[in-house]
């Protein structure tokens, strides 16, 4: 069944407007897109995009709300996660975080893909010390 329910997803990397994987997944889809920030640590991975680690850095992104559910059946595909997977065998992981404004405002909780630090240095990611990931990195 359906959930009618809103859903909340921070992205941080590939699925913000104006980013590669932001039409095909995102765009006409969200009923609000509100920039954004959550705590954590941003690096950037050899492959090209970003990994977000938990942390107390403000890393800027966007809440994207969608009208339900569904869309976390395309994004966990997209992010490798798959929820009943050991866990080492998904690249990323998906949990609920507190999103903000950039006035510091608390909005909502949301769902964020993050990865754990092993993973990330075997994919030789990069701490940046940039609050936001671009692909023109």
């Amino acid at each position: 069944m359906l959930n009618i329910e809103k859903t909340n997803v921070f992205v941080y990397g590939t699925l913000k407007p104006g980013e590669r994987n932001y039409l095909r997944y995102c765009a006409g889809k969200t009923i609000r897109e509100t920039q954004a920030y959550v705590k954590g640590q941003l690096y950037h991975l050899s492959l090209g995009y970003p990994a977000l680690t938990e942390g107390d850095k403000k890393i800027e992104g966007y809440l994207l709300t969608f009208a339900n559910n569904s869309i976390l059946t395309s994004l966990d595909e997209l992010e490798d996660y798959h929820p009943d997977r050991s866990p080492e065998l998904n690249e990323y992981y998906r949990q609920q975080v507190l999103v903000y404004n950039l006035a510091d405002d608390f909005l909502e909780k949301a769902w964020i893909y993050l990865m754990n630090l092993a993973k990330i240095e075997k994919l030789q990611g990069t701490l940046l010390n940039s609050r936001y990931w671009s692909s023109n990195l």
